[in-house]
């Protein structure tokens, strides 16, 4: 296998690359983030699923710098809500959504809703796409369910109100470790570096053949 790579995450989100560059600091490849690279073009992330735009992402990127893309697309499935936000989990508020806002409307949405009930995962998508259009993708979830309100000030997003029975704290009460030992990101990410050395091995054959 060649010993060094590169991988763009595709991805500006602060608190997405931080999780993703500590999950992957053991795979001897060097993480970029699209900040570091000239020209990134903003993808619209248009699809009907999460691996629609996981897909979307990794590959439009990776076309356009010619540097493999890992992207991945995650929300939360609430299942009193019939499964959103969903992959509208970042504008679940509006076109000015931000993380307090988004957090509001759920809590609104499922005032209503007794504990038991409240239901919950997060669900991602990742795809590693290479410029030779060869990708592979990894799926993983977390399961919890809703809090009557917001607990914790570490990591982003709805991590505030996502409450993890087996731990009795929110995402938001874990510390950046515990977090990526359960979440469906790290799980996703995990499931991917499965088959990642096999797939730079095939990369490395083709590559040999031309």
């Amino acid at each position: 296998m060649t010993a060094v790579k590169k991988i763009i995450l595709a991805t500006r989100n602060k608190g997405k690359i931080r999780e993703m560059q500590a999950l992957m600091q053991d795979f001897g490849i060097q993480v970029l983030s699209v900040s570091d690279v000239p020209d990134v073009p903003d993808v619209v992330e248009d699809g009907e699923t999460f691996l629609d735009n996981a897909f979307k992402k990794a590959r439009e990127i990776a076309e356009a710098t010619g540097i493999m893309a890992l992207a991945d697309d995650s929300g939360l499935v609430v299942d009193a809500l019939d499964g959103a936000p969903g992959v509208y989990s970042a504008r679940y508020s509006g076109e000015n959504a931000t993380d307090e806002k988004n957090n509001e409307k759920l809590l609104e949405e499922l005032r209503a809703v007794p504990e038991e009930q409240r239901t919950a995962r997060f669900e991602c998508v990742m795809v590693l796409y290479h410029p030779s259009g060869e990708w592979i993708s990894a799926e993983g979830s977390c399961e919890g369910r809703i809090a009557l309100e917001p607990s914790g000030d570490q990591g982003f997003g709805y991590d505030p109100v996502f409450f993890v029975p087996s731990l009795n704290r929110t995402m938001a009460q874990l510390s950046r470790d515990e977090k990526n030992a359960i979440s469906h990101r790290g799980n996703a990410l995990r499931r991917l570096r499965d088959t990642l050395s096999g797939f730079l091995d095939r990369l490395e054959a083709k590559s040999d053949e031309t």
